[in-house]
């Protein structure tokens, strides 16, 4: 069978409108240090080895472009303890669009990013 296309995901594309901005926040969030200058259009946070980068976009050069967040989470970034991970981002100060949520196989909550993007964080249990 021919393939063409590689069987992985090299980044998640976050749509911003201050790139500057969304950098220091999600920067809090995931607990990492800026490397180096932002500069537009994007900025890529590397989340380890063999996982999808996180860009940030800010459409810098696409005249006309006019951001439009979902109404579903883009992503979910995983956590260890989902009460810890609850209060971090509480914390960082965001719109929470659920409590935390508990599932047999896992525990959720969802917020929102400075441009309305929503992000869910779930603790899974195997």
């Amino acid at each position: 069978m021919k393939k063409p296309i590689a069987n992985r995901v090299d980044t998640i594309f976050i749509h911003v409108t201050d790139l500057q901005k969304s950098v220091e926040w999600y920067s809090q969030l995931l607990g990492v240090e800026v490397k180096g200058e932002v500069h537009g259009p994007i900025y890529t946070f590397n989340m380890g080895e063999g996982r999808p980068g996180l860009t940030l976009d800010n459409h810098c050069f696409d005249e006309g472009y006019e951001l439009k967040p979902l109404n579903q989470p883009l992503f979910n970034l995983s956590a260890s303890d989902i009460h810890e991970a609850y209060q971090h981002v509480k914390d960082i100060g965001t719109k929470f669009l659920s409590d935390i949520q508990h599932f047999p196989d896992l525990s959720e909550f969802t917020f929102k990013d400075p441009d309305g993007n929503i992000i869910m964080i779930c603790t899974c249990f195997s």
